[in-house]
This record gives C-alpha cells, sequence and structure tokens, in this order.
C-alpha cells in the first residue's frame, strides 16, 4: 500500500524533535495525537489513518491537528519514531555478540507483530528522530568491539532486520488469512492434505513430494513462522560469525 509522499524534512524534525514552540492547545499536542494515531493504525490498520479520523478520536477539530502537525506524512514519521521507544534495551544479554543479536531480532519482531502498519511504510529512508536513533545505538552496541568496520557493523544490523521484517510479513500475512478464511493453518492443512495426495503424482515430482512431506508432517502445516524465523535468523548470524571469524 502506498503511503504519504515524504514531508518536509524541516517540518518532520520540527516534529519528531518537539522543536516547534508553544503548543497552540495544550491540551492537545503532538504526543497525543501521536499516540491517537497508534492506536487507529493498531486497529483498523494504516489505509484508515487520516488527520480526519484523528481528530475524531481526539474530539477536535481537524484543522486543530495541523497547528501542532503539519500533515499526515509527518504524522506517520511520528507513529514510527514513538513505537520505536518500545523495544527493550537490557544492557546484560547471555550470549556474547549472538545472543545479543538473537534478542534484538526477537524484540524488533515483536513490535512489527504489535503494530503490524510499519510494514506498509516503506523501510528506505530512515525516521531520524530521538527514539529511532536511541535504538540504533543501543543495537549497534551488540556488534561493537569484534572486529568488524564501522560499515560492516551497520550492514550486519541492517541485515538481521531486513531478515525480522521478511518473517514479521509473512506471519502477519497467515494471520490475516487465518482471520478471513476461519482456518488455523493446521485445519486448512487437514483439508488439502487429502485432496493434494488425489493429484500428486510422486514419481512426476519426487522431491516436493517427500520434501513437503516431511515439511507438512513435522509443522502440521505447510508453513510454521517460528521455525522459518528462527532456521533464517540462525543461517545470518552464521554468515556473520564466518565474517567474524576472517577478522580474527
Amino acid at each position: 500500500m502506498a503511503t504519504e509522499p515524504d514531508g518536509d524534512p524541516a517540518r518532520t524534525l520540527a516534529v519528531l524533535w518537539r522543536t516547534g514552540g508553544r503548543p497552540a492547545r495544550k491540551d492537545l499536542g503532538v504526543d497525543r495525537i501521536v499516540t491517537a494515531a497508534v492506536t487507529l493504525a493498531d486497529t483498523e490498520g494504516l489505509a484508515a489513518l487520516s488527520m480526519r479520523r484523528v481528530a475524531d478520536t481526539l474530539g477536535v477539530g481537524t484543522m486543530s491537528l495541523y497547528t501542532h502537525v503539519p500533515g499526515k506524512a509527518e504524522l506517520l514519521d511520528a507513529m514510527v519514531d514513538a513505537v520505536h521507544a518500545e523495544t527493550p534495551r537490557p544492557e546484560d544479554v547471555p550470549g556474547g555478540w549472538r545472543g545479543r543479536l538473537t534478542r534484538i531480532a526477537r524484540d524488533n519482531r515483536d513490535l512489527l507483530l504489535r503494530h503490524p502498519w510499519l510494514l506498509q511504510v516503506p523501510a528506505g529512508r530512515a525516521v531520524l528522530g530521538p527514539h529511532v536513533i536511541a535504538k540504533y545505538d543501543y543495537e549497534l552496541r551488540a556488534v561493537d568491539g569484534i572486529g568488524l568496520t564501522d560499515l560492516e557493523m551497520d550492514s550486519v544490523l541492517t541485515l538481521v532486520l531486513a531478515h525480522v521484517r521478511s518473517a514479521a510479513r509473512v506471519t502477519v500475512d497467515a494471520a490475516r488469512t487465518r482471520d478471513r478464511t476461519g482456518l488455523t493453518d493446521e485445519q486448512w492443512w487437514h483439508s488439502a492434505a487429502p485432496l493434494l495426495a488425489r493429484v500428486l503424482d510422486p514419481a512426476r515430482y519426487p522431491l516436493a513430494t517427500r520434501v513437503g512431506a516431511a515439511a507438512g508432517q513435522t509443522h502440521g502445516a505447510a508453513y510454521d513462522g517460528e521455525h522459518a524465523f528462527t532456521f533464517g535468523l540462525d543461517r545470518v548470524l552464521d554468515g556473520v560469525q564466518a565474517l567474524v571469524d576472517r577478522r580474527q
């Protein structure tokens, strides 16, 4: 789904860092507007987000919002920054850099599953707000001092979070499919498997038959999100391990 065009950088940064001066209405303010917008996106999806809907939720006129937030693009950036403050940031995580990156990956997946509308926000241009930057600074510490260059540290974090985003998207899509059909993955698999067995020729598709049966028996479905996330993350971290080993 397309989002609003990028907002004006100066206006966006003023909203993100709250440097826009005294609020026009002390009973409103950016924080209250952002909280209402996040709640709306959580419950109804990003397609439902508009300045008018947020204003209606707050019981104020739409123009009142524009005195605090210039437009929907800036509001969306502020929403992204706000929810990025939610990830835990423990200082003592066991397992060295691998344990730290695993914890970061799981915490980021939890964030995306809690706010699935984040998956609809283009990831190409960073939101340069205080919470996003603080989160980035914390997460970089997971790989600081293990022999990587600064660019490699950034690239490793980007790689891990890209896997998280991909896995979370599949999980969210699967949940929406379950809600739409009223069937769990296991129920769907039990319904489809006997029908598939009638038309699938093992001699023609030997690998698909054998491997698909093994996966289905293991997962009780055609796909298991937790297994896919963990397996993929382990392989990503194996690659990072190879890079670290070359630096030693």
